[in-house]
């Protein structure tokens, strides 16, 4: 991506940054209004910034898509909304607008999408609240941030925003704090001749596993079954992970491999209490500008071949494989019926294409359209979350079916990921190819959707390539996950 390389001066502001902020203090808010202000920043590489907020024990969240040159770096905390239960969409929206309603902001004219105050999180896969001692503890039933302090990326232009409650708000550390991250990102970051990404060293072993291979096998049976009886079209199966290393992982270095495998896909970070759930998804659950929103159906799944003859006949059988035009046809339809009765204008492609990964390609179809005013971001990813291709079809008997069997928390894994602004602009993603990394401890998560003709070996095997991007990012695997 551009503006990933800091030019000189990367490690300052804009001098009026903190006038800014006081000017917008002097104007009189309330103690509980927020007050924001954006600047143009130099370019600074957004995981260095990342890596250097985390160095900092800051809380930090990272939202990178190479291909499209943007990114997104949140730094600290201003305001949060994390809400729990089947309505946490609509609260956390309703808290985010009456936020923004009474703001006082200032942001540049002409300043690109994604400029000034932005929310950055997820909204979890069930609302559940997690127990303390699991893995997702510290991440909560959901949760969208308002940094403390925003580097966002867009092309060539870079921006910062500072912010903050009225009455906490420190404009003065938060420029210094700034300075001093940018410092030491720049001093982080790369050198244009070198390597973006070290070869990793740490060696991987499995801990635990949920199923492990003989149950997984059991439930591909029944699920599979119960689809051929006819009491379901498709329920998703996962598998939980957990890795062990002698040493701590590099969760920067792997961002920055997770990045240069997959510049086609979004590259994230949240970070909490130590722990970093991390992932490089292909799959956008739905994305907003104005009225207009495009979304994507994803489903369905075939290994990479080893050059190029074999990746195109691999590419040919899963066009033609019927079990995977299948699944993918129920992801389509199901998605094209929940956007039809809110949508003005809805248009589908023919027929599905190719996506290419590292080490997977997936049949994909493109879904735009238009939708009334009030229809914002959140609204349309709780109308499309969980689509079929995390969950099941139909939505509620395939949630039943792994709530009581698949055995672990989802918690923000196959969750909506991503970032709302101000203006109601923003994107949703589905949280697919991660996993939570704690010191020398990693959490992995991947999942396979089951129709009739599903084979467990084969499902199995599908599992262990979709583990594998972030496997390879962490470290060497001594054992096959």
């Amino acid at each position: 991506m551009t503006a990933v390389r800091p030019r000189p001066g990367a490690n300052s502001t804009d001098p009026g940054l903190a006038e800014r902020l006081r000017a917008l203090l002097d104007g009189g808010p309330a103690d509980g209004a927020l007050v924001a202000a954006t600047t143009p920043a130099a370019g600074i590489d957004p995981i260095s910034l990342y890596a250097a907020a985390v160095e900092a024990d800051l809380e930090a969240a990272l939202w990178l898509r190479p291909s499209e040159g943007t990114a997104f770096v949140g730094i600290g905390r201003a305001w949060a909304a994390e809400p729990e239960g089947p309505q946490r969409f609509h609260e956390a929206e309703t808290a985010w607008r009456a936020l923004i309603a009474g703001a006082r902001l200032d942001r540049p004219d002409g300043a690109p999408r994604g400029a000034g105050p932005v929310l950055l999180g997820a909204m979890g896969f069930s609302g559940r609240r997690p127990d303390a001692s699991d893995p997702w503890g510290p991440f909560g039933p959901s949760s969208l941030v308002l940094p403390a302090l925003m580097l966002a990326v867009h092309g060539e232009t870079a921006t910062v925003t500072a912010a903050g409650l009225a009455a906490d708000l420190d404009p003065r550390r938060l420029e210094r704090l700034w300075d001093q991250l940018g410092a030491r990102a720049a001093a982080m970051t790369p050198s244009r001749n070198g390597l973006v990404a070290r070869p990793v060293f740490a060696p991987l072993t499995i801990a635990d596993e949920q199923p492990d291979h003989d149950h997984f096998r059991r439930l591909v049976g029944m699920y599979s079954g119960a689809v051929g009886r006819g009491r379901i079209d498709k329920v998703v199966l996962a598998r939980r992970v957990g890795l062990r290393s002698p040493v701590e992982l590099d969760v920067p270095n792997a961002l920055r491999r997770l990045t240069a495998s997959a510049p086609e896909s979004t590259t994230y970070a949240f970070r909490r209490a130590g722990r970093t759930f991390l992932g490089a998804t292909p799959e956008r659950l739905v994305r907003t500008e104005g009225r207009t929103f495009r979304t994507v159906a994803v489903a369905g799944t075939m290994r990479r071949g080893a050059d190029a003859a074999e990746d195109a006949s691999l590419a040919r059988a899963l066009m033609a494989s019927e079990k995977e035009r299948e699944e993918h046809a129920i992801v389509v339809d199901f998605i094209r019926g929940l956007l039809r009765p809110v949508a003005e204008t809805l248009t589908v492609a023919a027929e599905p294409s190719i996506m290419p990964l590292h080490f997977v390609q997936h049949l994909v179809t493109e879904i735009a359209g238009t939708v009334p005013e009030g229809n914002g971001l959140l609204a349309l990813g709780e109308r499309l979350h969980p689509t079929p291709a995390v969950g099941g079809e139909p939505r509620e008997q395939a949630l039943t079916m792994i709530d009581e069997h698949e055995g672990f928390d989802r918690g923000w894994y196959a969750s909506p990921i991503g970032w709302l602004g101000a203006d109601g602009d923003g994107e949703l993603c589905v949280a697919l190819r991660c996993g939570i990394v704690d010191k020398t401890r990693a959490t992995l998560f991947a999942g396979c959707g089951i129709v009739a003709d599903s084979d467990p070996d084969q499902e199995w095997e599908e599992s262990r390539i979709k583990l594998r991007a972030v496997v390879s990012a962490l470290g060497i695997p001594g054992d096959e996950a």
